[in-house]
């Protein structure tokens, strides 16, 4: 199936125009490279020498063969893809071969995920050999020249991976270092904490890096503050609010769907939006989170708890209440 070669997504053959997002597929042809912004983990473990001196080499192997494996899984859960492994270090990938606009969150709570992995492997090691591994992760957006995936070349090079390495390479056994642009891409995200700019290898200047603190499981939307001006988008916002007041009048539902590639600025648009109308109406904001298990009924979930305040359960059965299975629907939308 033919990647499109502006976001990544796999189309039917036969396509001429990308099914997400209505980008010119090429005719296949000899493999091109193309310039994307791309997030990069690097993850080293610290203790695999004394590993190989104290255990022989099938059990060593067996055991680095479950790092590797928990690695993977772990990247693979948050969209990324593992481009290699170097010796006992680990490079992965996310924004190939698809780009998400949320790709450094993914490689951030991934790599939380790697260090966790990492610790339930320690629990068997402690306990069958004494031993300990510690995971060293450097993580940095920005960038590369990434293959074609059309034809499965997905090998990425620019100097964000070298920062990438560098920051691994930088980081205490156990810490998670963050280069500037992804912490500013993560946002309300995560909290981190700025360390002393890094003199690295093969930089003329001091990178600014952060150390990773926590990873907040749910931040809701648009609280990033904006101070760049609006610009670009005046006649979509008109037909949008023209939708408001058409639905204010009449009293009816107005659904309106925007559509557009990654970055473009579809959530500054709706931002906007809300920002407008939010004195005329009372807004509920609910998000389809882009992965994850469990997360159908997200939406309504988040509609209902803004809804219902501190008793959603109770306000959603009084909205129901005519409803035969409005028990069922209470369950299924609030566990979301």
């Amino acid at each position: 199936m033919p990647a499109c070669p502006q976001c990544g997504q796999e189309n039917p053959a036969g396509f001429r125009l990308c099914g997400m997002c209505g980008a010119p597929l090429e005719a296949l042809g000899s493999p091109r490279e193309v310039r994307k912004t791309v997030t990069i983990v690097f993850a080293d473990v610290t203790g695999s020498t004394a590993l190989g001196e104290l255990l022989d080499p099938e059990a060593t192997r067996r055991v680095m063969g479950w790092y590797f494996d928990a690695m993977q899984t772990a990247v693979e859960r948050h969209g990324g893809i593992v481009e290699k492994f170097i010796g006992d270090a680990v490079m992965a990938v996310f924004g190939i071969p698809q780009v998400h606009e949320d790709d450094p969150v993914r490689a951030v709570r991934a790599a939380i995920d790697m260090r966790a992995a990492l610790q339930r492997l320690n629990d068997e090691l402690e306990r069958d050999e004494g031993l300990e591994l510690r995971a060293r992760i450097g993580i940095n957006t920005g960038e590369v020249v990434a293959g074609d995936a059309a034809d499965g070349q997905r090998f990425a090079t620019g100097d964000a991976v070298n920062v990438a390495a560098r920051l691994e390479q930088a980081a205490a056994p156990g810490e998670i270092l963050l280069g500037d642009a992804t912490r500013a891409l993560a946002g309300e995200a995560i909290v981190a904490e700025p360390v002393e700019a890094l003199a690295l290898k093969g930089k003329s200047e001091p990178v600014p890096a952060w150390r990773l603190i926590d990873v907040l499981a749910d931040v809701p939307a648009f609280t990033r503050h904006l101070d760049t001006p609006f610009v670009g988008r005046s006649d979509e916002l008109v037909l949008l609010e023209r939708a408001f007041t058409d639905a204010a009048q009449e009293r009816a539902v107005e659904l309106v769907t925007v559509v557009g590639a990654p970055g473009i600025g579809k959530s500054r648009l709706a931002r906007e939006l809300v920002g407008n109308v939010r004195d005329r109406a009372h807004v509920l904001i609910g998000r389809c989170l882009p992965y994850g298990e469990g997360i159908t009924y997200w939406p309504l979930a988040e509609v209902v708890k803004q809804l219902g305040g501190e008793t959603p359960a109770a306000r959603l059965r009084e909205i129901l209440a005519a409803d035969e299975q409005v028990d069922l629907v209470v369950d299924r939308v609030l566990s979301a």
